[in-house]
């Protein structure tokens, strides 16, 4: 196959990343911790209740057509012997911790994509294609050995970081997948442009309205062409990565800070969500002030049973990382999703229910508060204990242990646990199951 474009000539393009992807990950956690569930179609939800989704599935469960968000009872249906078990976050971060270093004893590793994805720059002396491929089976190998059986995984090996994340995409479970810069890019005109990090629905369609339909079709045009019909600025980035060339990386930035949780149904009335929703304000304030930020806006955001799209609600704070600031914060917005949920056709019913913190901002450095001294009646005196009070409840419930002490009611069965639970895209530290 070519390696050159008809419209420039490329440089060397040798391989330069290995991706790995667990497999299955949180059934796989669930398999290698319980013998009995081996073998079995399982999949791992968040509640014990058939209106919540999957959010894992085991191999033997994906046979069946199950997968990430199937709804419960639908995947009964779709298999009669299936088994589901709780999740266990705790779990899934104490093995992810393990298998990175697994990895770090065969290659550095240089990101950590998700809880279930890494990936890892291979130098000179790597990335021959018989080196890279013995390095990939050292690893899969050594996390079977040491981390557990069921520990399976898919590694792809590219000469990008994009193109080694789809090469471990193709073969799964237990697979192994390399692109070399001689087969780029028609070795991927045959998936689909969704395969695509960062094409969803939105830009599939902005791309058929410039006439593109498939990976081939956006390949082929010329790079300045290709940039137009994505649009924004460095448009044409992702048509230089399908042609194998590594591109510096972009910059990120943490922006946001929050938690959101699917209520069970019989929680989903005003005052349990109300509750729900200072649980998971504290939660996000602990972690804000972990990460050493401050924010300037909170958010509330919902979604109502009978409704798919997001209800939210904002309100400006003062430069704060203040549980008990953003808590009085948040009372002032609560009205307003109570008066948006009693206005719907049946009455207030709230399926999920989020905080996020946002405009966050480094906290640059500690010293002592000027207001300290001031009357104890004045609202900086107060903001200062205040502050004072939320750091020592992150010490207590670090010590011992999550709820050791809160704000606020957690008893009497009034509230749906709340636990540390994990966004693909982010790992919890393990810092937060205390909170």
């Amino acid at each position: 196959m070519p390696t050159d474009s008809p419209f420039l000539a490329f440089p060397p393009r040798p391989l330069r990343w290995l991706f790995l992807d667990l497999n299955s990950y949180f059934a796989s956690v669930e398999q290698q911790l319980d013998p009995a569930l081996r073998g079995k179609p399982i999949i791992v939800a968040p509640v014990d209740s058939d209106t919540t989704v999957a959010i894992a599935a085991s191999v033997q469960a994906k046979k069946f057509g199950i997968g990430t968000g199937t709804p419960v009872w639908e995947a009964k249906r779709l298999c009669r012997d299936l088994i589901v078990t709780p999740a266990r976050h705790d779990k899934y971060v104490e093995f992810h911790e393990r298998i990175v270093e697994e990895v770090w004893r065969h290659i550095p590793v240089t990101h950590v994509c998700s809880i279930d994805e890494v990936a890892c720059r291979l130098l000179d002396n790597e990335n021959s294609p018989e080196a890279a491929i013995a390095l990939a089976h050292r690893i899969k190998t050594g996390i079977r050995a040491n981390i557990g059986e069921c520990m399976t995984s898919s590694v792809g090996i590219a000469p990008n970081r994009l193109l080694a994340k789809l090469a471990s995409d193709m073969q799964k479970p237990d697979g192994l997948v390399m692109f070399t810069e001689d087969q780029l890019p028609e070795r991927l005109y045959g998936m689909k442009l969704r395969d695509i990090a960062g094409i969803g629905a939105k830009m599939e369609r902005r791309l058929a309205q410039d006439g593109i339909l498939d990976i081939r079709q956006y390949c082929e045009r010329r790079p300045r062409d290709a940039g137009n019909a994505w649009g924004g600025s460095n448009g044409d980035r992702l048509w230089y990565q399908l042609h194998g060339v590594d591109l510096p990386e972009k910059p990120t930035q943490s922006r946001t800070i929050g938690h959101s949780h699917v209520l069970s149904p019989a929680k989903r009335g005003l005052e349990p969500t109300r509750l729900t929703a200072r649980r998971l304000a504290l939660k996000t304030a602990s972690r804000l002030r972990r990460k050493g930020y401050r924010s300037r806006l909170l958010v509330l955001h919902g979604k109502f049973e009978d409704d798919k799209s997001n209800w939210r609600a904002s309100v400006k704070l003062p430069c704060t990382q203040d549980s008990f600031v953003i808590l009085h914060a948040l009372d002032g917005l609560f009205p307003r999703l109570a008066e948006a949920g009693r206005a719907r056709p049946g009455g207030f019913r709230l399926r999920m229910v989020g905080v996020t913190l946002c405009e966050i901002e480094a906290v640059e450095g500690e010293q002592g508060s000027l207001f300290a001294s001031l009357d104890p009646d004045d609202p900086l005196a107060r903001e200062t204990r205040t502050l004072s009070l939320s750091k020592a409840m992150d010490r207590i419930n670090e010590k011992f242990g999550r709820n050791a002490v809160s704000v606020g009611p957690l008893h009497g069965g009034r509230l749906d646990r709340v636990g540390t639970k994990i966004a693909f895209g982010r790992i919890p530290e393990m810092n937060e199951f205390h909170e």
